[in-house]
């Protein structure tokens, strides 16, 4: 007789892989893929002990097979997975589940394998609503972690398995008469124990999730492999029972099983939810934790309801038992032996069962006789590796413990905020100088006294708000996270603070623009930031694909931290004098040019001193170029993008402000001139790194990545390389060197910034005046704005511009009033046809950047 085909099982001494190995074992040889130690898969199993987190020992582990089976191999089923109820991040969504797999895969072209089969879950599906069944063909939107790596571990299989036919089984929450489901088992215990809360929910009763019994799940497997040579070579099913139990018609049966009467629940706000369940975490010991997470309750609403036309068309599936007709089983076994039950659920004992364990026996029987397997609502054929376990969280709480020295310091710089209005004198009595009384009078402002009791207020409570917020930072939870971004918020608010209640003091102004500074710096920037995602933080590349160099370095940031430096040391100087801290803003060139711009009526429009406004901008791009790492333009989309935004578009709309000062208000300032040329400067370094972050961007949604989730959690890219730049070890010269990088000056570049300099002292230079004056002021300030912009190699195609510019300068004399003499008419056109040639030519770029550089020479 002819040798039974080998089907390998991962996650094999699991809850469902022990079913799986029972269903299988008289038709197919069997190896169990598990973890090192106990328990064991099941016999007859052949025993594979693997570690899914290391390739070399899958690899050791397929040997293993090849020595003991040989090398053709039926299907593999992928069970192995991790899950954790806590919410907490971990990088094992990534390792095991992502990397795991596809370290899986790799190793799995060396045999002749004829299907592998993932088990996926149906929560990578959007949410639907009753009566509008999901199909295969359902839009893709997972939102939280697991089904997100269970998502990108289906890209990663249909990248990988080359050779390979794939079937990814999207299952539903897998339940059994023990009930084994989180979820549900809470719910029957807390009707059981007639707790308060079961006849609340914090959504719509009439959703619910779909289940598929353990039973009805290993024949699907059965029949996924008996069907293999039939079945298509990348093929997706859902597998789940096609009814819905809705949470209130589950309520009722509960009710009506446990105590023979009517559960009535209630519906009540998600806010209220969520603050019950935050404060029942505060309250419960760490041993103690909440089933419900304030996490959760957003996801309360969320319906899932299945087609499974396609499982039944291709492999004859259909659920065979009902989750509605199977809860008098559980509530049986429930009665019948409590503690047992709560020891299968991992469930607390209540104290009056608690009396009982030690002389309860049956509940390690039932355990031994059941592997546990305790998983979400989806409840899927996986290992619980770990699950929520402190050795899980290692990682991220060491990294958490070396860096709170941070928000120690922001709990001291809280108590400065509260003792510093006493401390510098907000409220002794300040004789009001005169730059105070102009201010007070121009701007018809609130009197000196009232001003400094609202900074004073200001500090005061924005101080207790960082202690606390401090305080909360310390811990390593996930669930105070968000403290971290309210004192970057409360940080913030320092910042702008001392520009709405146009203080009189300068202590004030100064005082909080650094505390503020420092709160937001030793909120996010120091410590690590929360709420990236674990793929982001442990993948690669640090070089984008198709790039030889990395847009996010330190000498790529630095020159625009530089730049930010020198606009807002100038910005502080020009508030100053719009606070009426000073009497007086120096100009070396124009004279009073600066003390009139900064007071005219545009500068007016504005409701706080714009200068100090500018300030913070400034203030805010420094924090953020120094924000992160190497990575970031993958770690920190939301960040890069912001980042990019505050430099370029505003950017471009305060050198435009700047510029047209002589037109608007007929004279110039010479700190706001070299501001804008700060500004100038910042927007070539900062343009490759936006490119970068568009391109993962793009990438992981044609992955068919959740395009949000990746924005504001960043994430891996395939592809890309190491990046090897020495950085701050290398000398001032390779230094300098990675610090152009991107940045190149073409001649072509260079003359037409020049001309555009020369356009701006025609007015000058040919006496020119009125319309005609005002234009080549204008179009030369643009035209050196696009020049540098287009020196960064990524911006090249904006040089394109100039053209516009120059045929506009051609017709300029001809349309405008204001030429003196032909010279200054000719010099117009000339200027102009010499522009449109600087910007036509196709140059040569010294970097690559995938499949942009057709585009950018």
């Amino acid at each position: 007789m002819d040798e039974l085909d080998v089907v390998i099982i991962t996650g094999s001494s699991g809850n469902i892989g022990t079913a799986t190995i029972r269903r299988l074992a008289a038709r197919y040889r069997i190896a169990g893929f598990d973890d090192p130690g106990p328990p064991y898969p099941a016999r007859p199993a052949y025993c594979v002990a693997v570690d899914m987190e290391s390739q070399a020992s899958i690899e050791a582990g397929l040997n293993g097979v090849r020595q003991k089976f040989g090398n053709r191999i039926a299907s593999v089923i992928h069970l192995a997975g991790y899950y954790s109820f806590t919410g907490e991040p971990s990088p094992k969504y990534y390792t095991v589940n992502v990397l795991g797999t596809q370290h899986l895969l790799d190793s799995l072209q060396k045999f002749d394998v004829e299907q592998f089969v993932f088990a996926s879950t149906m929560l990578v599906y959007k949410p639907t609503e009753p009566g509008r069944p999901i199909d295969e063909d359902w839009p893709l939107e997972p939102t939280w972690d697991y089904p997100q790596s269970k998502a990108e571990t289906e890209t990663v299989i249909a990248a990988h398995h080359r050779k390979i036919p794939y079937v990814n089984l999207r299952l539903a929450g897998v339940y059994s008469e023990d009930c084994r489901v989180p979820s549900i088992a809470t719910q029957i215990q807390r009707i059981h124990e007639r707790q308060l809360i079961s006849h609340v929910f914090p959504g719509d009763v009439t959703h619910g999730p779909a289940f598929v019994h353990r039973d009805d799940l290993v024949d699907a497997f059965a029949r996924v492999v008996e069907r293999r040579r039939q079945l298509a070579p990348e093929l997706t099913l859902l597998i789940g029972e096609p009814q819905t139990v809705s949470y209130a018609a589950m309520q009722r049966e509960l009710g009506r099983l446990l105590h023979g009467e009517e559960w009535e629940t209630r519906e009540i706000p998600k806010a209220v939810a969520k603050t019950g369940a935050w404060l029942e975490e505060l309250a419960l010991p760490e041993d103690q934790e909440p089933f419900i997470k304030p996490w959760m309750i957003d996801r309360a609403d969320d319906h899932y309801e299945l087609d499974i036309g396609r499982a039944r068309t291709l492999l004859g599936w259909e659920p065979e038992r009902r989750l509605i007709d199977t809860l008098p089983e559980m509530v049986r076994r429930l009665k019948a032996d409590p503690v047992a039950w709560y020891r299968i659920n991992k469930l607390r004992l209540p104290d009056v069962l608690q009396a009982q364990e030690a002389s309860t026996k049956s509940a390690a029987v039932r355990q031994d006789d059941h592997p546990e397997n305790p998983h979400s609502d989806t409840q899927h054929a996986e290992r619980s590796i770990n699950m929520g376990s402190h050795d899980d969280q290692k990682m991220l709480v060491d990294e958490h413990l070396a860096t709170l020295w941070p928000h120690f310091l922001n709990l001291i710089l809280g108590l400065w905020l509260i003792t510093g209005p006493f401390a510098l004198g907000y409220l002794s009595t300040h004789t009001p100088d005169p730059g105070t009384m102009r201010v007070m009078l121009d701007r018809g402002l609130s009197s000196p006294e009232t001003r400094n009791l609202l900074m004073t207020w200001s500090d005061v409570i924005s101080g207790v708000f960082i202690v606390i917020f401090s305080l909360l930072s310390i811990s390593p939870k996930r669930r105070f996270a968000w403290a971290q971004w309210a004192n970057a918020t409360a940080g913030f608010w320092l910042l702008l603070a001392p520009l709405v209640f146009w203080t009189p003091l300068p202590i004030a102004y100064n005082n909080d623009t650094l505390v503020g500074a420092l709160v937001i710096a030793f909120s996010v920037l120091v410590p690590m930031m929360p709420g990236m995602s674990m793929e982001g933080m442990m993948g690669k590349p640090d070089i984008p694909p198709g790039w030889n160099y990395c847009p996010s370095t330190w000498m790529q940031r630095i020159p625009i931290a530089a730049m930010g430096l020198v606009g807002f040391l100038i910005s502080r100087y020009l508030t100053a004098y719009q606070l009426g801290h000073i009497d007086q803003a120096w100009d070396p060139f124009f004279g009073s040019g600066t003390m009139t711009i900064i007071t005219s009526e545009m500068s007016k429009a504005w409701p706080i001193p714009d200068a100090g406004l500018g300030g913070v901008a400034y203030m805010v791009e420094i924090l953020m170029a120094v924000m992160g790492d190497k990575r970031r333009w993958r770690t920190m989309p939301w960040m890069v993008l912001m980042f990019g935004i505050l430099v370029v578009p505003l950017g471009g709309v305060s050198i435009f402000f700047i510029v047209i000062q002589p037109i608007a208000i007929g004279t110039w300032c010479t700190l706001c001139l070299v501001a804008a040329l700060a500004m100038v400067i910042m927007i070539p370094y900062s343009l490759d790194e936006l490119v970068a972050m568009g391109q993962f961007v793009l990438d992981a949604k044609r992955k068919g990545k959740p395009l949000w989730r990746v924005f504001w959690m960043g994430g891996a890219m395939d592809g890309g390389s190491e990046d090897n730049a020495k950085e701050f070890r290398g000398s001032y010269a390779e230094m300098i060197g990675e610090m152009v990088d991107g940045v190149t000056l073409p001649w072509t570049l260079l003359v037409s910034t020049v001309l555009g300099v020369w356009l701006m002292f025609t007015r000058l230079a040919f006496d020119t005046s009125g319309p005609m004056a005002n234009s080549d002021h204008l179009v030369g300030s643009l035209v050196v704005t696009f020049s540098v912009m287009a020196m960064a190699e990524v911006g090249r195609p904006v040089r394109f511009i100039n053209v516009a510019f120059g045929l506009w300068l051609l017709g300029a004399p001809w349309l405008l009033d204001g030429i003196a003499s032909n010279t200054a008419m000719w010099n117009s056109m000339l200027t102009g046809i010499v522009l449109i040639a600087l910007a036509l030519p196709r140059g040569t770029i010294k970097n690559a950047y995938a499949g942009w550089d057709r585009y950018l020479v």
